[in-house]
């Protein structure tokens, strides 16, 4: 009983991880899903030999991007052999695309949208600062203190005037005490 039990969650399990999976929906009800050599992405993996591998860093992979020709491709590899030119464009071609996924033109060309990835990562980050300074101001940050309001500020002026603080290139000096006002 406890066995069909953990069979059932593990088949669940399996299942709802293929449905958040990068693959399609329909690989995921499937379970599985073709990938460039033609090969279902579960077929299994030997990791003794050298896997090929896309990269700018190192444009010449180790090994061929297709190891498994068909009649037409092995045809085509045969006749590699011989004159170069005799080879026409399109056979050229194919025999590039059997060794190398993409040109290194191909691997430097962008999606064109780039752009949109940096401006939401810009987006992200001034919401989260606009919802950082929000929580600041509303949790953190006390009540504005009397200090700060107009009639003290009017009171402290009119405090340092009397009292001719820094007279001569403060804040003193641009009063005019004989007409108890601001100097013009």
């Amino acid at each position: 009983m406890l066995t069909s039990v953990a069979r059932a969650l593990k088949g669940t399990r399996s299942i709802a991880w293929r449905s958040l999976s990068t693959t399609s929906s329909q690989s995921a009800t499937q379970g599985y899903d073709m990938n460039l050599n033609g090969f279902p992405s579960n077929y299994p993996i030997d990791y003794s030999k050298t896997m090929y591998c896309d990269r700018r860093e190192y444009p010449l992979p180790d090994v061929p991007f297709l190891t498994e020709l068909t009649k037409e491709q092995n045809a085509l590899k045969e006749k590699e052999n011989g004159p170069w030119n005799q080879l026409t464009k399109e056979e050229k071609l194919a025999l590039y695309r059997m060794n190398f996924c993409q040109s290194y033109k191909e691997m430097n060309a962008g999606s064109g949208s780039e752009w949109k990835t940096i401006v939401g990562g810009v987006m992200y980050f001034l919401a989260f600062s606009g919802l950082y300074l929000w929580w600041h101001r509303t949790y953190v940050y006390g009540p504005v203190p009397h200090t700060l309001s107009k009639e003290w500020i009017e009171v402290q002026s009119r405090r340092m005037i009397d009292m001719r603080i820094n007279p001569v290139t403060g804040f003193s000096s641009n009063w005019d005490y004989e007409n108890n006002q601001w100097k013009k």
